[in-house]
């Protein structure tokens, strides 16, 4: 057992040898969307919380096993240099205390690894406890976190830290956000960094990319809090060239002001957590060699929800966030159970996302391709390169669940485009695989009724055929294209729930397709789209009920759209219907014959495309 130190501990120093607070002990978040029981849980009696402190009653027990709380040892024992971490805290205790470090391993087992009894008051103020750990036995899995009791009279913690011995002088840190006619959400989100000192002592500047008609430096929230930064602050206004241009835009920037830093990529819409930002920099400061670091995402509606542990991506199906370890956690509420194994990521969503400048320097920018897919391509590329990607547990923001978003939207050409630019740049690109999955989902489309998303899906396919020249102006002529093209299709655009008539009935969903059959019931529905023979509507069907095989039914269908804001008034349009299945079939045949050129011509073209030349050529500098 530990004995307690009541001197003061030493000011941390950033220098090599020194040592470097890696992640705090926060026991609430900034806002009360952010889950206090996110960062520490009272198990038993009474207790309350502060961003910064913890109160136990007599009797209470309380710990840190939580998303925020908990110390990824597993990961920072395979990816850093760090081989011991010791984690302090300040206790002001009446009476007998009592605070134990705890472990789990690959299994979800817990262990002591060591514990501190407070047994004698402190009149002259809080006492310092440190506790020392080694990093040596977490290689598949495991964390640590504390654990408070307040045995015989209350007590109050604080300042709790984790520390390692740093490797060297501090790597700068930058943070670029991308926005775009967004105001109040960048606006807060600005404002949430400049609310933490600690976590911002260790950024060098904040860029913040404008490529909005509604600029967010005029909103009184960011006026107010731009003097806090004083020149750490960088504002810029550009042409929209998407998230891509954005980002790109601020990591040029920063990379340029230092070479040897990292810089942290951020969406304007975030609900901001600012511990984040210090344990980014801090684990990507301690690797091995150059490694992107990622925060997790959980749902700004649904907050203790975790999207993904770690992220990977189907190149044949053009489906990213998938599957790939059947122990990464999904849609999972972290107040139930949070995974102890480690999960490896193939790529981390840049809604909050650290990339070292040497990253930069060794694989180049990312792809001018506007948004969507940016992200992916960047991490593939840069695993093709020997640069894994670390989606790291603990580090997280809020941002807006994916399921309230719907597919059939102008995003869904960047999507399925870059997709296919992603897959294409990858070794071992299965052309007839690709083609094959994607026909298969453009006929979902069809059958559903989605004459526009089809028509996205073709367009998107049509383009990444014609070749890199259209990627020469960053994606802007692209974005008019499609949104004036989707117009000729009326299930396209929301309408007022208030628009379905009293009248027209609920159709739930149909059984799903048993097992092995799913390709004889598309084909079925296919058959009667071609004849005309479907049921006669209209008819309702919410969005979780609809899928192909229920509304490629009907021949007229009110579909609730994800966002919940209203509707899409889908109608049988034979003629519509056979326009897009010949475009799929010309598209189809032209694939299988010219993607495998295709995909060379993108392969040569990455070198001048990812060049600090062509973006700079594309923001007109």
């Amino acid at each position: 057992m530990t004995s307690p130190d009541t001197a003061p501990r030493p000011v941390h120093d950033e220098t090599s040898g020194g040592r470097r607070v890696v992640a705090r002990g926060l026991f609430a978040g900034t806002t009360p969307v952010a889950n206090a029981a996110l960062y520490a849980v009272v198990r038993h009696g009474s207790g309350d919380q502060t961003r910064s402190t913890l109160h136990l009653q007599r009797g209470a027990r309380a710990d840190m096993n939580t998303f925020f709380g908990r110390f990824p040892a597993s990961y920072w024992q395979r990816w850093t240099t760090a081989t011991s971490v010791t984690v302090s805290l300040q206790v002001h205790a009446s009476a007998h205390f009592r605070a134990v470090l705890m472990a789990s391993d690959i299994g979800s087992h817990h262990r002591i690894v060591d514990a501190v009894e407070l047994t004698d008051p402190a009149v002259d103020g809080p006492q310092t406890i440190s506790i020392d750990a080694p990093l040596n036995v977490f290689a598949d899995g495991g964390a640590m976190w504390l654990s408070f009791e307040a045995i015989d009279g209350a007590a109050r913690v604080d300042s709790v830290e984790w520390s390692v011995t740093a490797a060297g002088p501090r790597r700068p840190v930058s943070v670029a956000i991308c926005t775009h006619n967004r105001v109040p959400q960048c606006a807060e989100t600005v404002a949430a960094l400049a609310s933490d000192d600690q976590a911002m002592s260790a950024v060098d500047g904040v860029w913040v990319v404008d490529q909005g008609t509604d600029t967010v430096d005029r909103h009184p929230l960011f006026e107010q809090v731009r003097p806090t930064f004083g020149d750490k602050l960088h504002y810029i206004q550009q042409k929209n060239l998407g998230g891509a241009g954005g980002f790109s835009r601020g990591l040029l920037e920063a990379v340029r002001r230092n070479p040897q830093g990292d810089v942290i990529l951020m969406d304007d819409d975030i609900l901001c957590e600012p511990e984040t930002v210090l344990r980014l920099g801090a684990f990507a400061s301690m690797t091995e060699s150059p490694a992107i670091v990622g925060a997790q995402m959980l749902f700004l509606h649904n907050p203790t929800y975790l999207l993904a542990s770690a992220e990977r991506v189907d190149l044949v199906t053009l489906r990213r966030g998938v599957a790939g370890d059947k122990f990464a956690q999904q849609n999972k509420d972290m107040l139930k159970k949070i995974t102890d194994r480690r999960i490896d990521a193939q790529y981390n969503g840049w809604w909050t996302c650290l990339i070292p400048a040497e990253v930069v320097a060794r694989i180049g920018m990312p792809l001018p391709v506007f948004f969507q897919w940016d992200d992916v391509e960047y991490g593939l590329r840069a695993a093709r390169s020997g640069i894994p990607t670390v989606t790291l547990p603990g580090a997280g923001v809020w941002h807006a669940d994916f399921y309230w978003k719907d597919v059939d939207g102008f995003a869904h050409y960047f999507a399925t485009r870059n997709g296919l630019i992603t897959a294409a740049l990858e070794p071992g690109f299965r052309a007839d695989a690709v083609i094959k999955e994607l026909s298969r989902d453009i006929v979902r489309s069809v059958v559903s009724l989605q004459y526009g998303l089809a028509y996205t899906q073709l367009r998107a396919l049509n383009d990444f055929l014609d070749g890199p020249a259209i990627l020469d102006d960053g994606g802007a002529t692209a974005l008019a294209e499609i949104n004036a093209e989707r117009k000729r299709f009326a299930e396209t655009v929301i309408t007022p729930m208030t628009a379905v008539p009293a009248s027209v009935p609920i159709r739930r969903a149909a059984p799903p397709p048993k097992p092995g059959w799913e390709n004889a019931v598309l084909a079925k529905r296919v058959a009667a789209h071609a004849r005309g023979r479907l049921i006669g509507g209209p008819v309702a069907v919410s969005f979780e009920d609809a899928t192909w095989w229920h509304v490629g039914q009907f021949d007229h269908v009110f579909v609730t759209d994800a966002s919940q804001h209203g509707c899409r008034e889908r109608r049988y349009r034979r003629d519509l219907a056979r326009e897009m299945t010949d475009r799929l079939v010309r598209l189809s045949m032209r694939f299988r014959r010219e993607a495998p050129a295709v995909a060379e011509q993108y392969r040569s073209a990455m070198p001048e495309l990812t060049s600090t030349g062509n973006w700079e050529r594309l923001y007109g500098i």
